[in-house]
């Protein structure tokens, strides 16, 4: 072979080899980004549920109590999931909804909804998150306390034409600067609250009129 062909064909095995190598390297970093990433999200999620719903509270163990749950656009989820449901003496003191805001400022918002048997919120928080610091990050309870507005309310606590911000006619303000990210985060909470409403007895296994009973009643 011509030295010019042995250099091409040299330089043509050198690129080839090169991009291989690349394209390995970046399809490692991106698994175990992506495994990083899911660890702490997981990760949140734990130290949150206990956040919303306290140890305290209840006598089973919320982490491994769970339902599962199929996709459905009021929570947002778009592949099978799980609610944990905290339990008292074998009755129902609240579950906890995974809920995606698919409306973010910078994309989607990934929460836990906790709320007790009469569809009242015990607690809201966000796991994960791309909004803008110092604006749309306030959804995150070390930087704000604006998540625990939500705590105590119902629908109907306000109505439900009400569960939006302020800017929007609603009862929930914003942030200065920021509304987009509210706006989702109010909404997502929302449907929460509605697809409880409509799957109270298979999340807490047992009708919508029942509640628990003091001795002698």
């Amino acid at each position: 072979m011509a030295p010019i062909g042995e250099s091409i064909l040299r330089s043509a095995i050198g690129l080839g080899l090169f991009a291989t190598i690349t394209a390995g390297t970046i399809a490692a970093t991106q698994v175990l980004t992506e495994d990083r990433i899911d660890q702490q999200v997981r990760k949140a999620e734990a130290s949150a549920l206990y956040e919303i719903i306290p140890e305290q509270t209840h006598d089973n163990d919320l982490i491994s109590t769970t339902v599962p749950l199929t996709p459905h656009p009021l929570l947002g989820i778009r592949e099978p999931a799980q609610a944990w449901i905290a339990r008292n003496d074998g009755y129902p003191v609240g579950v906890i909804l995974p809920v995606v805001a698919r409306n973010g400022y910078s994309g989607d918002i990934r929460l836990l909804v906790g709320i007790d048997p009469d569809g009242e919120v015990l607690g809201v928080r966000v796991t994960s998150h791309r909004e803008t610091p110092g604006l749309g990050d306030k959804v995150e309870l070390r930087k704000s306390d604006w998540i625990r507005s939500f705590e105590g309310k119902a629908l109907g606590r306000p109505e439900v034409d009400r569960w939006r911000v302020a800017k929007d006619g609603g009862s929930f303000d914003q942030f200065t600067g920021a509304t987009i990210t509210p706006r989702a985060v109010v909404g997502a909470v929302r449907d929460a609250l509605l697809y409880f409403r409509d799957h109270r007895q298979q999340l807490l296994g047992e009708p919508a009129s029942a509640t628990k009973q003091e001795p002698g009643q």
